[in-house]
């Protein structure tokens, strides 16, 4: 089941999607995601917000097939049709790593960032939904190569002493 208007809870602070229980799910409880406003240009709850009120829709799925003669769809997207988006998208914006781009790619930016940012490792896997540590340590351990070197800690500590 995709995403619906319906699970969307509009906030002061940003939204929350919840999702009915997941078949695979076995706890018996929601998945609940809040998303914050940002500032700038690139905030997800705004552009969520203007995507409902350009695209008219109040009810029903939310991300919707566009045809090539530009009719939105009544059903909801295929999730098999977001590589291909992104792909179009990221080649109009002109970013050179097109291949690379993917669902996958995104979850694990999310990641990536919020741990450079600052971000606490349980609140990351919570809000990526991970079950395990392992894949969320994965992605922070191939972020801070440089940041969290024993190597470049020692030639700095030996720097400032200096």
């Amino acid at each position: 089941m995709g995403i619906e208007v319906d699970h969307i809870a509009w906030d002061a602070q940003g939204i929350t999607i919840t999702l009915p229980r997941p078949k695979t799910d076995q706890t018996g409880e929601d998945l609940a995601k809040a998303i914050p406003y940002s500032a700038g240009p690139c905030c997800r709850a705004t552009a969520l917000r203007t995507w409902l009120n350009a695209a008219g829709v109040t009810s029903g799925a939310f991300f919707r097939s566009i045809s090539k003669w530009s009719v939105l769809g009544d059903d909801g997207l295929n999730p098999a049709s977001l590589n291909t988006i992104l792909a179009g998208a990221a080649k109009l914006a002109k970013i050179s790593y097109v291949p690379e781009l993917s669902s996958h790619s995104l979850r694990r930016g999310m990641a990536t960032s919020a741990y450079r940012a600052g971000a606490d490792f349980r609140d990351i896997k919570r809000q990526g939904a991970w079950r395990h540590d392992g894949t969320v340590q994965g992605y922070i351990e191939e972020t801070g190569l440089f940041e969290e070197n024993a190597a470049g800690r020692l030639l700095r500590s030996r720097v400032k002493s200096a």
